[in-house]
């Protein structure tokens, strides 16, 4: 993934908060300097509105209108005013109508900091828990932040390395990203993170906007349940197993079929390998885990709509195993009519490879409805946060 303009690392709410990163984290992130979660929200770039105007090219007056608002950044504009601000950033993020409403970062996350003071976790206050990372592009008119709690988390029999749960969660001042939250957690053993576990949830940049606080007590009441979903998932995927010597494809074009790009792929398929009990038959939690793996630490694109994608297709390994051995059989089957004959006749060694896809799918079809009832149910396990 490209880096951001900023990354800020923080652990607890504030600084009379006693906490501290996690090992594995502050291992993995390589982490030089920690702040508080409070400290991190407040240094932000805020937004405002100013009025905007158009030139007459006849006149050569300026003329303002009040069906459109120009979103600033108010520091920027100081210095600009000042003259010390001209190498800084621009102090404009976006021109939209006037019913667009400006929602800053304290107006959605000072409400969360005191719910992280007020509630706790097997007795301990959520804000010793809380801890994680901030991620801003566009001169911090763009952000995204990963969200978690130390302890709330995920082990695996026969792991010691927990799966710790969270939240990313973010907005933008362009118009573009609403304010959103959505389930995510980070596994411990490989540094991967394991996005999009619920549907996002979003509030839109529109009306009167205010209590947030209710919306993340009720996000922050649905993380318990998600993490047994996930546990539930995880333990059930590592039950059905793909056995490559049987498929007509090896394991690096199990992620091609699924149109993941070849450098991805390959990173993938390398993760899988070698985390894999058996590298022949590799269930499908090592599978996902390989993508987790090449998506948290190759992407080379940025957070956004292509990422996303990745993410689905590599969440349905784990949560759809029978629609991502369908995805992959309709694709080969693809690759197989592109190669027929002039007289329209599939090979036969496309044939039998289709079939062995088909026998490999049967197995795990039997198990479909269950994951697809316990998907939905994940999925809507922030719903009730609207």
């Amino acid at each position: 993934m490209k880096a951001p303009k900023t990354s800020t690392v923080f652990a607890g709410v504030d600084t009379r908060t006693d906490a501290t990163l996690p090992a594995w984290y502050e291992a993995n992130q390589n982490v030089e300097e920690v702040t508080t979660f409070a400290e991190a929200i407040r240094s932000l770039p805020q937004a405002t509105e100013t009025t905007v105007g158009y030139e007459n090219p006849y006149t050569g007056e300026w003329v303002e209108t009040d069906r459109f608002n120009a979103v600033v950044e108010p520091t920027r504009l100081i210095e600009q005013a000042s003259g010390d601000g001209e190498a800084d950033e621009d102090p404009l993020f976006h021109v939209p109508t006037s019913n667009y409403a400006i929602i800053n970062p304290t107006d959605v996350y000072g409400e969360l900091e005191e719910i992280l003071r007020a509630e706790t976790y097997e007795e301990t206050p959520l804000s010793e828990l809380v801890f994680g990372e901030i991620r801003q592009y566009r001169g911090g008119g763009e952000v995204h932040m990963d969200i978690m709690f130390d302890g709330l988390s995920v082990t695996l029999p026969g792991r010691n390395d927990p799966i710790t749960m969270g939240v990313t969660t973010g907005y933008d001042f362009f118009g573009n990203n609403a304010v959103y939250v959505e389930g995510f957690a980070r596994d411990s053993y490989c540094a991967n993170s394991i996005r999009s576990l619920t549907d996002r949830e979003v509030v839109k940049h529109v009306g009167d906007i205010d209590g947030f606080g209710p919306w993340w007590e009720s996000v922050l009441s649905q993380l318990e349940l998600v993490a047994d979903d996930l546990l539930g998932f995880i333990t059930d995927a590592q039950d059905i197993t793909v056995s490559f010597p049987d498929v007509p494809f090896d394991l690096e074009e199990f992620y091609t079929l699924l149109d993941f790009p070849e450098y991805l792929a390959q990173q993938a398929a390398s993760d899988a390998r070698s985390n894999a009990a058996d590298p022949f038959e590799i269930d499908m939690w090592t599978l996902h885990s390989g993508a987790t793996y090449a998506l948290t630490h190759f992407f080379r694109g940025k957070e956004g709509d292509a990422l996303d994608g990745y993410i689905r297709t590599a969440n349905d390994i784990l949560f759809n195993p029978d629609g991502t051995l369908e995805r992959v059989e309709q694709a080969y089957e693809r690759q197989a009519q592109a190669e027929t004959d002039a007289d329209g006749q599939t090979g036969l060694e496309s044939q039998v490879a289709l079939a062995q896809i088909e026998q490999v799918s049967d197995g795990v079809r039997e198990k479909a409805e269950t994951f697809e009832e316990r998907e939905e149910l994940l999925r809507e396990r922030f719903a009730t946060a609207d």
